[in-house]
């Protein structure tokens, strides 16, 4: 099968770390990361991360919310969610509070982002999409294990 394409909408500051492990797992095709400086640059121009964003999310066939500890709470991701859902994105959420930062540890689980935004389809309020809490004695193994089954799950459920 091939890999999907995959854009990973997450907290940078607080959750790089952990993002990293998810992306070196191999198992889908992620959008190369921005660095801190390139971030920067973007956030001074009026429309950078913006810009940034939709064309990174181009050609994705799911969005992924890396959840962290704050993750619920920036508007950049509030935004990457909104523009998924308005694009017909398949849409997936992952907690990752359980993979070890090198530099923090685990830190505490996050609010759930998609709380904070009500999904509808052709004016209907439609449920939330799913959100996986990888098992705490193996975060890591269980979203190795299971990461393109959550994506083809959430491709099917939006085309429905």
């Amino acid at each position: 099968m091939t890999k999907r394409q995959i854009f990973y909408s997450f907290h940078f500051d607080n959750d790089v770390m952990r993002v990293q492990q998810v992306r070196q797992m191999g198992v889908v095709e992620g959008n190369e990361p921005v660095t801190p400086n390139k971030w920067e640059e973007l956030k001074k121009g009026k429309s950078g991360v913006e810009d940034w964003i939709d064309d990174n999310m181009k050609g994705k066939s799911c969005v992924i919310v890396l959840i962290g500890e704050k993750t619920a709470f920036r508007p950049w991701v509030q935004y990457e969610i909104k523009k998924a859902w308005a694009d017909g994105k398949a849409l997936l959420g992952i907690y990752i509070h359980n993979l070890k930062c090198p530099n923090n540890g685990t830190c505490s689980q996050g609010t759930n982002p998609f709380d904070q935004i009500t999904f509808k389809r052709n004016g209907i309020v439609v449920g939330k999409p799913s959100v996986y809490n990888p098992k705490a004695s193996d975060a890591y193994g269980d979203i190795k294990a299971n990461l393109s089954k959550w994506i083809e799950a959430a491709i099917a459920d939006q085309s429905k």
